[in-house]
């Protein structure tokens, strides 16, 4: 039987730019409340910025809008998941429909703004194919959708989903097998990008064991520590902090924890969380929390030195 009442949950975020580079090719949102009816959104983008994908920073921007739209709207189809049969339905469609919905509107987006903004060219050049085009706006997702009984996220490309369970746990659900190598990763442009999309699918069937705290982050946060024990350590010590104070300073600490990773990564660098905090829970924070933050979110457990990062302007709007 599926509790029926609305967890309450807090998001915080955060972008900065690579050091040298031109422009922040990362996109993130954070929408909804997390009820039935408005159903609580996670995406963050990741463009690949090179000069093979020099609109990638929109594509980025199209690849979030479009996981939003979608996700909201699965969301609330959500709600009625307990009834027989319906949750195994929601799952087919999450699986197989929702990465070729995804793909299909963000192709019709880049496509779209390639033939609104095409390039000055000379009248005998060859007009690219459309492959070509929507390789300029290549970009990673990943992204969560959070209601009251239903956890599902998907990800297409490099870049980090990290779960706190309600009891304290830590997991990478939709970490690779094998990490990519260098810079290749995956991407929205690819010609069946639905096919490479992973999935993690978390039935709530007790309010009482939705996740703590659920962290999607580019890789420029990954790839400023030395392991992947170095990020696990990271998520924890933000999760103990966020249950021993609240959001309010983890949110105003948060650029700074992030232009430290991205002056040691040299990426851009972009976080977007979901906390249910453990008051509204009924829980008890866990008791190593407060060692996690002195091991994890200590300074010296994000490398780097030097003067912040100047944060992101503005997030770009289209033109």
């Amino acid at each position: 039987m599926v509790t029926l009442g609305v967890r309450r949950w807090e998001t915080l975020a955060d972008s900065v730019q690579g050091v040298n580079k031109r422009r922040n090719q990362d996109w993130y949102e954070c929408q909804g409340t997390g009820s039935g009816e408005d159903p609580l959104v996670l995406a963050v983008a990741d463009g690949h910025g090179s000069a093979a994908h020099a609109r990638s920073e929109l594509g980025a921007r199209f690849a979030v809008d479009r996981f939003v739209g979608l996700a909201a709207r699965f969301g609330r189809a959500a709600h009625d998941c307990h009834e027989p049969g319906r949750l195994a339905r929601l799952m087919t469609y999450a699986r197989d429909d929702f990465p070729r919905a995804l793909v299909h509107e963000w192709r019709q987006a880049a496509l779209g703004h390639w033939d609104r903004h095409r390039p000055v060219v000379e009248e005998a050049s060859r007009e690219p194919d459309p492959q070509e085009k929507l390789v300029l706006y290549g970009t990673t997702l990943i992204g969560a959708v959070l209601t009251p009984w239903l956890f599902v996220a998907w990800q297409l490309g490099d870049g980090d989903l990290a779960v706190v369970e309600h009891d304290g746990s830590l997991s990478r659900p939709l970490a690779p097998a094998e990490e990519d190598l260098g810079d290749e990763t995956e991407s929205l442009c690819g010609r069946e990008a639905w096919r490479s999309m992973r999935m993690h699918w978390a039935p709530v069937f007790e309010e009482a064991r939705n996740p703590r705290l659920v962290v999607l982050s580019t890789d420029g946060l990954s790839k400023s520590f030395a392991s992947a024990d170095g990020y696990r350590a990271f998520v924890a010590g933000l999760a103990g902090r966020l249950d021993d104070e609240g959001s309010p300073g983890v949110r105003s600490a948060l650029p700074e924890w992030l232009a430290q990773a991205s002056r040691y990564s040299g990426d851009d660098t972009t976080l977007a969380a979901a906390l249910r905090s453990a008051h509204d829970a009924g829980e008890d924070a866990p008791e190593d929390a407060s060692e996690s933050v002195r091991v994890a979110v200590d300074e010296e457990s994000v490398a780097g030195a030097g003067d912040p990062a100047a944060r992101t302007e503005e997030r770009k709007t289209e033109t």
